[in-house]
């Protein structure tokens, strides 16, 4: 046992894209007749933090169960195994060469509009991270929206398995769970000139060739006005991120226009991406936006126990109600997670959703 967990149940995990350059370590070690789940993190060649997953040693099958899924989760966010981590920055090998296609904000005032459009349809919003995947010769690897190769949740890549063929589909990663809504080729043919109407069916008939996928799902669609009316109303009274509006004859086209587009997202509950400015004793850390090369200050958000503390610089999601016009501060800000996918150049003042006067 001991020579087997020296070889398989420690791991070094590395990421590096801009200047964050960071090194995440987990291993299985015995205590007693029992086993913990220690981890350390931070930046390469500095002092490392360190914790455990086990407040309390456990059986053998459960450590390994808590290893096995921190290291999917670390590589989800874009960790790799081998001291040069993920350069994705610096060479062609971790990049995917695909892009999604971004969608614009738009104000309340425009969705009476969409809403009664027949042009437009509506899907919900989902609360969770951008991501689209490729399956080719029977391999599955997810894309995240900066076009970065990510590992998928075991869950998901065997519900690929079971669908036919090679794809690419675009969807939401939640949890376990990915949330489908759009497909860009299928068994070598490209669907991104095509109207979205089309691809949508076409998506459709690849997740009905097999009925084994439950971690798999299609975004619901509305279509008439009445079932827009109706999905706005109940995404709405349960507290759901937010809704989204897509023209029937829009092709794919990757990118986000500067302004407006085909495709369109109005939030119920604002977030954003910000930088980490400064680590504040009893779990918080203060936030700030770029406003041009300075960052500006948007408060304090409280990190949560099971969540790890992020260190300065890193990029994270922040959810709240409006921020101040004077100070930029978050009004209930609630610390989502860190975001891998997002650079800190990205982190702008602009995101911000003021206090209506």
């Amino acid at each position: 046992m001991k020579a087997v967990m020296e070889t398989q149940e420690r791991i070094t995990l590395y990421y590096r894209a801009g200047s964050s350059d960071k090194v995440y370590q987990a291993a299985i070690e015995p205590a007693g007749e029992l086993f913990v789940v220690h981890f350390a993190y931070g930046r390469r060649g500095a002092t490392l933090t360190t914790g455990t997953k086990t407040s309390s040693p456990v059986a053998y099958d459960t450590a390994k169960q808590i290893f096995t899924r921190l290291v999917r989760e670390k590589k989800a966010k874009g960790y790799t195994e081998g001291e040069n981590g993920t350069p994705y920055q610096h060479t062609d090998k971790k990049a995917s060469g695909i892009l999604p296609q971004l969608l614009n904000p738009i104000e309340e005032a425009g969705v009476e509009r969409l809403l009664h459009d027949d042009a437009y349809c509506a899907q919900e919003k989902c609360d969770g991270r951008r991501l689209l995947v490729r399956k080719q010769d029977g391999h599955s690897e997810g894309i995240n929206k900066q076009g970065l190769l990510v590992g998928l949740p075991e869950t998901v890549a065997g519900d690929l398995r079971n669908l036919p063929g090679g794809f690419i589909s675009d969807g939401e990663s939640m949890g376990d769970d990915y949330h489908v809504f759009d497909l860009l080729e299928l068994k070598g043919e490209n669907l991104r000139p095509l109207p979205y109407r089309t691809r949508l069916v076409r998506l459709v008939n690849l997740l009905l060739s097999s009925a084994n996928h439950p971690h798999v799902r299609l975004v619901e669609t509305a279509f008439a006005t009445v079932d827009k009316l109706e999905l706005w109303q109940r995404l709405r009274r349960d507290n759901h991120e937010g809704i989204v509006f897509k023209r029937w004859d829009a092709p794919y086209t990757p990118g986000k226009p500067n302004r407006g587009g085909a495709q369109l997202k109005f939030k119920f509950v604002a977030s954003l991406s910000a930088v980490v400015a400064r680590v504040n004793p009893r779990r918080s850390v203060e936030i700030g936006l770029f406003q041009g090369r300075s960052l500006v200050s948007c408060g304090n958000v409280t990190i949560p126990a099971n969540h790890d503390l992020p260190q300065v610089g890193a990029v994270v999601e922040v959810r709240y109600l409006y921020a101040q016009r004077e100070s930029h501060a978050l009004y209930q800000p609630v610390y989502l997670g860190p975001r891998a996918d997002v650079a800190a150049g990205e982190c702008l003042a602009s995101q911000l959703k003021y206090k209506a006067e």
